[in-house]
Parts: structure tokens; sequence; C-alpha cells
């Protein structure tokens, strides 16, 4: 009985796969979350490939993420963009959530930007807001790094203190700025779904100490982190989540809003990513 290939070897594979498509080396990955496949209109794309034709890619079943890996160039910048992500919900692992990641590292991509629609608990917030995210708690119950650690892939015990680029940051704060844009900052929590949260759950996680609420983004870091990516993270609130003001959630507005928000999120990253050093 062969064993089956180790998690480098498969990411090798699939990395050998998209190379095999197109010799675009990205400097930049990005990461295009509900409601923010826009951002792809902005990308001269020179390659598009299914998720379905790369080798361990697992695929999207969510009705907003595309499904596609995008090769191309940004700002000039040369970047590959997932054209929708995974979920824990979906019934993946988290190792499988992550596994494009480490293949856009592969790749040759050193930074890390990542998008997401989320619920917001800061009642200072509005719905269409721009968050960038500052820091995380990862409240999915597992992490992405759980099992066997190759070392060539990143450390057994990677430092977490910083997971957000600092730099970075500060260089979204300047553009925003520039732009005029109004740019929040605050801490993300990640929480499994697909259903949305309780009003109670809302009080516990505002007391913890996030200001905005989503179920995805947090696999990502890790893995990305894991690998010395830098990273970048913004979100969109797509809806109020007061415990004593909660109405009943409208996925089709939620979705609604987070495509009318997603243009000054494009300006944004689309600046950014001119800016990377």
């Amino acid at each position: 009985m062969t064993a089956a290939p180790q998690l480098h070897d498969r990411v090798a594979g699939a990395a050998e796969a998209v190379r095999s498509r197109t010799r675009l080396v990205p400097d930049i990955a990005i990461v295009l979350g509900t409601g923010l496949g826009g951002l792809a209109r902005q990308i001269e794309v020179e390659a598009e490939i299914p998720y379905g034709e790369i080798p361990g890619f697992p695929l999207s079943t969510v009705e907003t993420h595309a499904g596609k890996l995008l090769a191309g160039r940004l700002a000039g910048r040369p970047v590959m963009a997932m054209q929708g992500r995974f979920h824990r919900y979906e019934g993946y692992t988290l190792q499988q959530v992550t596994f494009p990641v480490r293949v856009l590292h592969a790749l040759g991509a050193r930074t890390l930007v990542v998008s997401n629609a989320c619920g917001g608990m800061n009642p200072l917030w509005e719905p269409g807001d721009l968050v960038l995210l500052s820091d995380h708690i990862n409240l999915l119950g597992d992490n992405p790094l759980i099992g066997p650690n190759d070392e060539r892939l990143g450390p057994r015990f990677p430092d977490m203190s910083a997971p957000y680029d600092s730099d970075l940051r500060a260089l979204a704060r300047a553009v925003a700025l520039e732009l005029e844009i109004v740019l929040r900052e605050g801490v993300y929590v990640a929480v499994p779904g697909p259903n949305l949260e309780t009003r109670a759950e809302y009080r516990m996680l505002r007391t913890l100490g996030a200001d905005v609420v989503g179920m995805s983004t947090v696999p990502e870091v890790i893995v990305a982190v894991h690998q010395g990516m830098r990273v970048v993270g913004i979100s969109i609130v797509t809806d109020q989540c007061l415990p004593d003001a909660l109405e009943p959630a409208d996925i089709g507005r939620i979705i609604a809003t987070a495509a009318r928000a997603e243009p000054q999120l494009t300006r944004l990253v689309t600046t950014l990513v001119e800016r990377l050093s």
C-alpha cells in the first residue's frame, strides 16, 4: 500500500500544475471573500484556472464564490487572486481550507491580502464600513497546523504576536486617508458557522474584545504567518450585530451591502498593491 503524499509534496504538485498554465510569478496573493469578487475585474488576467483543475484544491460550494484562480497584474504588480475561498462549514478540514495559501506561497507570493464580509459588533460602525484587521480571535475549535509539522513549510510553533503586518497596516491607513475612504480598525473573531449568532453569543464575542465576526480568514492568516508571509486583512461590515437591536439576518441584504461597498475596497486594495514595496 502506497503512503499518501506529504503536504509539502501535494503543495509542490499543485504549484507545478499552476505553472503549466501560466509563467507569472506572483509577488502578492489575494483572497476575495463573499460578495467581493468585483476586484477581479481590475486584474489584467493572463490565466484563469478553475479550482477543479488544480490538484488538491477543494471546490467552492458557496453561491457568491466563483471558484477560480486568477493570474495577472493589478496596478502593474504580478498577483494571483483566489476568486472565492473555502470554509470549515462546507465540510472541509482547515488543512484543505488553507491549502491554496500554501500553493500561492510556493508559487512565489510573499504578501497575502485577505478580505471578507463580516458582522459588525462595534456600535459606532455602520454597514458598508471597511475595517482594517489589527488582530484576531480563533474560535473555530480547530487549527490548520494541527498534525505533523514539516519544517520545509514553517516552524512547529509559529509566533502570532503580530499576525497582521504593522507596516502594511500603516500603509493601508495612509492610502485610505489619501483616497478619503473611511477605514475602521479592529479585531476579527472567527466562528464555525454556518448559522449566524444568537444575541447571547454576540454579547459574549463583544466582551471577548472582538469588533467584527465572520466564518473565515483566520485559518488562512495562521498558515500565511507559518510560512513567513506578510499579511494585511480588510473586512466589509455587512450587517449590524447589536444584541439589543438585533434584526433577523437577511443573506440577500448582506451580499448586497458587500457589493455596494466593494468599489471602495477595490480602490483601497488596488492602491495598496501599487504602493507595496
